[in-house]
C-alpha cells in the first residue's frame, strides 16, 4: 500500500468515527478521506498541491 491509499484509509476511518450513520456522516467520511488522499499524496510527492493552488500566472 503507498503512502495516498494509507492516507486515504486513515482518513475514512476517522470520518466514519467522527460523524458514524446518516447521509452527513457519509459526507464528512467522503471529505475527510479525500482530504487524507491529498496531504499524503504532497508528502508523498506524488501530487504538487501548489502548482494547482497557484493555477496560471500573469504576464
Amino acid at each position: 500500500m503507498n503512502a495516498m491509499t494509507t492516507g486515504m484509509f486513515a482518513g475514512l476511518l476517522l470520518g466514519v468515527a467522527a460523524a458514524a450513520g446518516g447521509f452527513g456522516g457519509f459526507l464528512v467520511a467522503l471529505g475527510l478521506g479525500a482530504l487524507g488522499w491529498l496531504v499524503a499524496g504532497q508528502l508523498a510527492g506524488e501530487l504538487d498541491l501548489r502548482a494547482a493552488v497557484r493555477g496560471r500566472e500573469r504576464d
